[in-house]
């Protein structure tokens, strides 16, 4: 069955999930062999999570969720390239999906490697480096603010990845603008397990 829920809805869902992980009372939804049947046919997500692929922030687990629940996509410091952009859209136009929630976390590998990159001027090396290309305007924003710890660059990085997925994607910015979706930013804290709202997008 569809769910049909407002971005504030589906927000409250997945805060409501979070304090339980928070508080140690997972209730492990939809996680049996009868919401695996009801959903070999279709699914109908009410958020999709776009988060860093760090393993101690499994999104189902600290949003206590289940099969059907979240669309999840992953990359190292949550950086946006057209696969993400893509996956999102089809989330949203396909799916319709009302959230899009982008999760970052504190002592972020992938920006501590940009900041010193910064630092120093030395560039890793092959593909990581256009991780760390795409996360420099987000260091460099918080060095201009005077803000140089990894975890406020961690929660500036959120902001501006939340603002880039609306200004890159007509699918997107237009679900905002009618109301039918919403983009909420999270830092999430690695020792409480606690997911904290840093921005906002649309009506949540």
């Amino acid at each position: 069955m569809a769910t049909y829920l407002t971005p504030a809805l589906a927000w409250r869902r997945m805060r409501e999930g979070n304090e339980r992980f928070v508080a140690g009372e997972s209730s492990h939804p939809n996680q049996d062999a009868s919401r695996r049947s009801s959903l070999v046919e279709n699914q109908h997500p009410f958020a999709v999570i776009f988060g860093c692929s760090d393993s101690r922030l499994a999104a189902e687990i600290i949003f206590d969720l289940g099969l059907g629940d979240a669309f999840v996509v992953r990359t190292a410091g949550q950086v946006i390239d057209d696969a993400v952009l893509g996956s999102l859209e089809y989330s949203i136009s396909v799916l319709g999906v009302p959230l899009i929630v982008v999760l970052g976390h504190d002592s972020c590998g992938a920006v501590s490697a940009t900041k010193s990159a910064v630092d120093t001027g030395n560039m890793p090396v092959g593909f990581m480096r256009d991780l760390v290309e795409r996360i420099t305007p987000s260091v460099l924003t918080s060095m201009r603010n005077g803000e140089h710890e990894i975890n406020d660059m961690v929660v500036e990085h959120v902001k501006q990845t939340s603002q880039r997925l609306v200004d890159s994607s007509r699918v997107i910015s237009t679900a905002i603008e009618n109301g039918r979706a919403a983009v909420i930013g999270l830092s999430y804290s690695l020792a409480e397990g606690r997911a904290n709202v840093v921005s906002g997008i649309g009506d949540v």
